[in-house]
């Protein structure tokens, strides 16, 4: 590993998103322009059925997606993990103050090594969090195991926004916008991260590789917003048909 990419590791790890967790929702809302909830609402309708099955929400920082899950599928379990004590403990007040602590659980994890048994979960999904895994491939190959045969892994991922007018506007605002608005109402740099995390991230059709590599089966890629987002969704091949 060089030591840019060990510098891309220190800087997306579970510390440096300590650091901001009190803002962090806050400022996803004014970063996004709200779109990251339509994003998120998107996910969860990819997961397809999950009636009274377990999800497992990997880098759930404060707990957005997992408490979208739990409202669409008012009998499933969600566990929601994160390398960031900070995030989680906002997660948990989000999560009590819902009263969903029966049904919802957050927990410190590392998306390379989870802590559950083969073929035992019935939907994975990860939002903005796949790039700042270390190993990419164990983390993939990690959620091939847990997965039922059938059962679905949705991924959303920041990426380099296409090209065109709306294209550009896309790039200034991610590369520019975002971490000088991110720095000055956080009071911190970690926002800039995210021109360098994105840049390095594998271009669509490439990360799709690396799904099939870890042995699932990609159902969709879809660029969203001008391709400032993708969406990723992939299953676990053997379910019924």
């Amino acid at each position: 590993m060089s030591e840019a990419d060990g510098t891309l590791v220190r800087m997306g790890s579970g510390a440096m998103f300590d650091a901001i967790a009190g803002r962090y929702d806050l400022l996803n809302r004014i970063l996004s322009l709200g779109i990251d909830q339509r994003w998120r609402a998107r996910a969860v309708r990819a997961l397809g059925t999950i009636g009274d099955g377990l999800v497992l929400d990997v880098a759930t920082g404060t707990g957005d997606l997992a408490l979208r899950i739990a409202d669409a599928w008012p009998k499933a379990r969600v566990v929601g993990i994160d390398p960031s004590r900070g995030m989680l403990d906002v997660g948990v007040q989000k999560v009590a103050a819902r009263r969903l602590s029966d049904r919802v659980t957050l927990e410190v994890g590392d998306a390379q090594a989870l802590g559950h048994a083969d073929a035992s979960v019935d939907g994975i999904t990860i939002a903005f969090g796949i790039r700042n895994v270390p190993d990419r491939p164990r983390a993939l190959a990690e959620f091939a195991r847990v997965l039922r045969p059938g059962a679905r892994l949705v991924i959303l991922e920041l990426s380099e926004p296409g090209s065109g007018l709306l294209g550009t506007f896309a790039k200034v605002h991610v590369h520019h916008v975002v971490p000088f608005i991110g720095s000055l109402l956080s009071g911190s740099r970690e926002y800039r991260y995210l021109q360098t995390s994105i840049a390095a991230f594998p271009k669509a059709e490439a990360f799709a590789e690396r799904l099939r590599e870890a042995g699932l089966r990609v159902v969709e890629v879809t660029p969203l917003t001008f391709g400032v987002a993708h969406l990723y969704v992939a299953e676990r091949p053997g379910g019924a048909t």
